[in-house]
């Protein structure tokens, strides 16, 4: 009963915040609209939680029990040890043994079956739980509303950062960031989904408010943003790269020949990257995302995962990678049309698949002039697909898991599709999409 008192409290606060802060005052989007869609996502998140409770009840391999209760080991360092918790929660001064033999052992998840180079981004989790703890007493769901109001502000920041470049498709633009399935299911849970899209759209509202409004107070966001993209999925951070280095260099250029300039940068980040290991040999990219999925397959085949696809394995060079292009590609935008026979999620995610596939079918269908296309966002969104896909075909050989790692990839395809699709062109019954 306490627990749902207080996630009832907090609900309410945070709709008045959303009924309040200038932050929410979008164009096209009212606040008790946003009201809604953040509503909406604590549904999903209880959702989420009554699947990892009541479905798959094995609590030590459930994503939002695995984080929540090593959050609860930190905190259990807060009322005897209160210099202690504060050291762990900002990991400065932590690295005494004593640290690694009362906490770190005792949890589950702050140690990696397959350790590498690779910051564990597992820390950010359990300590974003450690901290919400001190509003929760406990209660889960309390952290369900924290978290959906932190992805609610994110998505936020992502739909005010590029809807004045769709003009005609704001409602659609909103759609694809609240509303397609797999971005609200999976965005909407104390997981890492949530935090990534609040973090990723703080670092693109921040980046565009400076390059297009020269907006000097977004500066104060940019840095906190890139170290949370970067703690918590460096990858998705390494995917951007290219192409924002070909937006932002486009956009300071006024735009002329923009196709160019992005497959100018694009190759000199790829041959950067594949050298990066002269300058650092934990700077590997090859290296590194061979074992990710060499490690993948082998916690896969342990946990006898159902939906585990055979693939070849990789090797850490450059040629074996250019040979699995076709099938990574395949593997993040189309194996999970085969996952239908797999239950009600599997279903839902073939369905979502077609949903994808006939969006960007409509966009082509119903595209308009090239020379009307906002070309600089159109490569900016691709080529950040493209790469991201990439990184995730190559390394994920589990349909589940690639479903939810491909969420900060699905809402940029859906940006891409608008800024190709004719407004005006849309059929008739589509009008309440229109603004």
């Amino acid at each position: 009963m306490l627990g749902a008192l207080l996630s009832l409290g907090y609900t309410a606060l945070f709709l008045f915040v959303i009924r309040r802060a200038r932050f929410f005052a979008a164009a096209g989007l009212s606040r008790r609209t946003i009201g809604g869609l953040f509503l909406l996502k604590i549904l999903a998140g209880t959702a989420l939680w009554y699947v990892y409770t009541f479905v798959h009840t094995d609590r030590a391999t459930a994503d939002i029990y695995r984080y929540f209760d090593d959050g609860n080991i930190m905190f259990s360092a807060f009322h005897e040890h209160p210099l202690d918790y504060v050291r762990m929660l900002t990991g400065i001064g932590n690295d005494e043994r004593r640290f690694d033999v009362n906490y770190y052992q005792v949890m589950n998840n702050w140690y990696r079956q397959y350790e590498s180079n690779v910051y564990n981004d597992a820390h950010t989790l359990i300590r974003f739980n450690a901290f919400v703890r001190l509003f929760s007493f406990g209660h889960y769901h309390v952290h369900t509303v924290f978290i959906c109001f932190l992805c609610s502000i994110g998505l936020v920041a992502l739909y005010k950062a590029f809807v004045a470049r769709i003009a005609g498709h704001e409602r659609l633009w909103a759609v694809s960031l609240f509303v397609l399935p797999s971005v609200l299911f999976w965005s909407s849970g104390v997981i890492k989904e949530a935090l990534l899209l609040f973090g990723l759209g703080l670092f693109l509202s921040s980046l565009m408010g400076i390059l297009h409004n020269g907006a000097r107070a977004w500066t104060l966001l940019l840095a906190p943003a890139t170290v949370l993209l970067f703690f918590l999925k460096f990858y998705v951070l390494l995917s951007l790269l290219p192409a924002l280095a070909a937006y932002v260099w486009c956009v300071r250029t006024g735009g002329r020949r923009p196709l160019l300039k992005f497959l100018i940068t694009f190759v000199g980040f790829a041959v950067i990257g594949l050298n990066a290991g002269l300058i650092h040999p934990g700077l590997r990219v090859l290296e590194i995302l061979w074992i990710k999925q060499r490690d993948f397959i082998g916690m896969a085949t342990a946990a006898g995962s159902g939906s585990l696809v055979p693939v070849a394995e990789l090797r850490p060079d450059a040629w074996s990678f250019a040979q699995q292009v076709p099938h990574a590609m395949y593997m993040t935008f189309l194996s999970p049309l085969t996952a239908i026979g797999s239950g009600p999620l599997g279903v839902l995610s073939a369905l979502e698949n077609v949903l994808i596939i006939a969006m960007i079918v409509a966009a082509v269908y119903w595209r308009r002039p090239w020379a009307e296309v906002e070309k600089p966002l159109f490569l900016f969104c691709l080529g950040y697909v493209l790469v991201l896909a990439l990184i995730i075909g190559w390394t994920t050989p589990v349909i589940g898991a690639l479903v939810r790692y491909r969420v900060p990839l699905l809402p940029f395809l859906a940006l891409a599709c608008l800024c190709i699709a004719d407004p005006g062109k849309l059929p008739s019954w589509m009008k309440i999409l229109k603004t």
